[in-house]
């Protein structure tokens, strides 16, 4: 961890923040897949891949998303109801940033289904996330292709990054990038200031902060 008792949030435009497992306090892939008795078989994938023992982060999504074909869209709902909770200390630090004069991003592996109620409940200014294909009511275990692409993997986060950081005229010292897993890496990389929060082995290794007990908040002493 390198010192920091210059950094100030002030010193930084823009904000990128992993959801899952970091804005929140679950995997939601995870969850979902609950609702068909596969939550031990996705989260295995989801750890794998967050540690970095994955490489091919697309080709790990697309396993999982197939095992949740046909889970109806209730189950979304009933996640995002009975387990989503934002982790500690995230809207303090979300808050701080914005009265600070910087941009906030939800950039996800995950889903806009959860990424864009996320997004509203913390005012978000940009968010971008992977959009499930649902038909009669369920998922088909598939996405729906974007624009730019269709899954949302540590390369487009970072790409993401760099186009809001050319979009506002800054530079990519600037920009902050909070994660956990092994797929916010590029992105952490191209920052200014690396965060880990509560992230795996690989994660803290790279990051110029990090959290490892307590909220968000504790950035706050920090920066």
């Amino acid at each position: 961890m390198s010192h920091t008792a210059q950094r100030r949030l002030t010193d930084y435009r823009l904000v990128a923040f992993d959801m899952d497992s970091t804005l929140i306090n679950i995997e939601c892939i995870d969850e979902v897949a609950d609702a068909v008795g596969r939550k031990a078989e996705v989260a295995a994938i989801t750890e794998a891949a967050m540690r970095g023992e994955i490489t091919d982060y697309k080709e790990s999504l697309r396993q999982r998303l197939a095992l949740l074909k046909g889970i109806p869209v209730s189950a979304l709902h009933a996640v995002y109801t009975e387990r989503l909770r934002l982790n500690p200390g995230v809207p303090e630090f979300v808050a701080a940033c914005r009265a600070a004069g910087l941009k906030t991003l939800l950039v996800s592996g995950g889903f806009t289904f959860f990424s864009s109620r996320v997004q509203a409940r913390l005012q978000l200014d940009f968010a971008r996330a992977n959009v499930l294909e649902v038909a009669d009511g369920k998922l088909t275990g598939k996405l729906v292709p974007q624009p730019w692409g269709d899954i949302v993997d540590g390369i487009e986060k970072r790409r993401t990054l760099l186009n809001l950081v050319d979009l506002m005229g800054i530079s990519p010292t600037q920009t902050i990038a909070v994660g956990d897993g092994a797929n916010d890496l590029p992105m952490m990389r191209a920052a200014g200031l690396a965060i880990a929060f509560h992230a795996k082995p690989a994660v803290r290794a790279e990051a110029h902060l990090e959290i490892n007990e307590g909220g968000m908040d504790r950035l706050l002493a920090m920066l």
